[in-house]
């Protein structure tokens, strides 16, 4: 782990294009801070309390200054198993409230489970979830440490809870699961058609650098949201085409042409998942 300069006063750590395991401490996405006058501002908290501590390590090769905040773009276990290291640090943590959906859910308390088995020892008995300490419900901007961090609510998209925070006076843009780079994206259960609108709105700001949820930097905004905006339109038309002709998914997805997509990292451990999601979805849609 390495913490690359983003700004002037921010900086982000890169998550490898693979899926959580063992040999990688679930380090599969990003993370990033801001150094305020006040202190250190994070957004999100990595996969697992081990990594959030290299963190940490990272943190205090620029800074001596504490940890006081850390903003969750959403509440996917790769972005939150970390979140307790720094709880117990003394930093408060910013979520929207319909993270509350999640964390109340039959969903969470499996997954947990799931990591502890999976992700050992990495994730184990000691890791838990966290309750935010201060919710955002709506649009909102964020005086923290003397920065201003506009807080904007994108979801229902990739997540129901979907944040994304803009630092404007660096023109940062931390994207959050709205933006992955040079790989697939993790589709899941998102709203496809609301995800394509909340990529529209955040190209609304003039953002000079995204640090994405998954891969490298951004600094052309409009060609690299593009490529994540053209990914989910494309799963959409083909799969609704294929719904709305009553065509099997089998045969759907054995017909249609992934060639543009195919090169990608992690296209063909994500990519018939996301199909058949989308398929699923676009069934729901057309009733």
């Amino acid at each position: 782990m390495h913490a690359q300069q983003v700004s002037p006063t921010a900086w982000y750590v890169q998550g490898v294009s693979e899926l959580g395991s063992p040999a990688n401490q679930n380090f599969i996405s990003n993370a990033g801070f801001v150094v305020t006058p006040a202190g250190v501002v994070l957004i999100d908290a990595l996969g697992s309390p081990a990594l959030a501590k290299r963190l940490v390590a990272e943190i205090k090769k620029v800074t001596p200054l504490p940890i006081t905040h850390v903003l969750v773009t959403h509440y996917h276990a790769d972005h939150i198993y970390g979140l307790q290291v720094f709880k117990d640090m003394g930093a408060k943590i910013v979520a929207h409230r319909a993270a509350l959906i999640y964390l109340n859910s039959d969903t969470a308390r499996l997954r947990l489970a799931a990591s502890r088995e999976q992700l050992a020892p990495w994730i184990d008995e000691n890791t838990r979830l966290l309750v935010p300490d201060v919710w955002v419900d709506a649009d909102q901007d964020l005086l923290l440490g003397g920065v201003l961090f506009q807080a904007r609510t994108v979801g229902p998209a990739h997540t129901p809870e979907d944040l994304a925070f803009y630092m404007p006076s660096e023109k940062v843009l931390f994207a959050g699961d709205l933006v992955f780079r040079s790989r697939i994206p993790f589709v899941g259960q998102a709203d496809s058609r609301h995800w394509i609108t909340a990529l529209d709105q955040l190209l609304a700001f003039d953002a000079g650098v995204i640090v994405p949820g998954h891969g490298p930097l951004s600094k052309d905004a409009r060609h690299d949201m593009q490529q994540t905006r053209e990914y989910l339109v494309y799963l959409r038309t083909t799969m609704s085409r294929a719904a709305e002709a009553m065509e099997p998914f089998d045969e759907a997805y054995k017909n249609t042409d992934w060639s543009q997509f195919e090169p990608l990292p992690l296209f063909r451990l994500a990519n018939r998942m996301n199909a058949y999601n989308t398929y699923l979805l676009m069934e729901h849609e057309a009733k």
